[in-house]
C-alpha cells in the first residue's frame, strides 16, 4: 500500500489524538508499514485454519467456587474505622 494514500489526519481524528507535523509524518511511515505487512498475511492461505481466539487452549486455573463459611462479624469489622450495628460506618456521599 503506497504511504501518500494515508489520511494521518483522518486516523488521528478517529483515534481522538492530536498530533504534530512531526508525529504525523513518523506515524504516517509506520502505519504503512503496518498496513503492507498486513498485505503481506492476507496472501496466505488460511481455508484449513479454524478461527480461534487464543492460540492454545485455556484451562481454568482457579479452584472450583464451592461456598465455604464466611467470617465471624466481629472478624469482619475488626478493622473498620467505625461500627455501628454491625455495620461499617462511612461518610455520606449522597444527599
Amino acid at each position: 500500500m503506497a504511504q501518500e494514500t494515508i489520511d494521518i489526519d483522518y486516523v488521528a481524528n478517529l483515534a481522538r489524538i492530536a498530533l504534530t507535523d512531526e508525529e504525523k509524518e513518523r506515524f504516517s511511515g509506520q502505519l504503512g508499514q503496518v498496513l503492507d505487512y498486513i498485505e503481506k498475511l492476507n496472501t496466505l492461505d488460511v481455508s484449513g485454519v479454524e478461527p480461534t481466539a487464543h492460540a492454545f487452549p485455556l484451562e481454568n486455573v482457579w479452584r472450583a467456587d464451592e461456598p465455604e463459611p464466611g467470617f465471624p462479624v466481629e472478624t469482619a469489622l475488626k478493622n473498620a474505622p467505625a461500627v455501628r450495628d454491625n455495620m461499617v460506618v462511612v461518610p455520606k456521599v449522597v444527599e
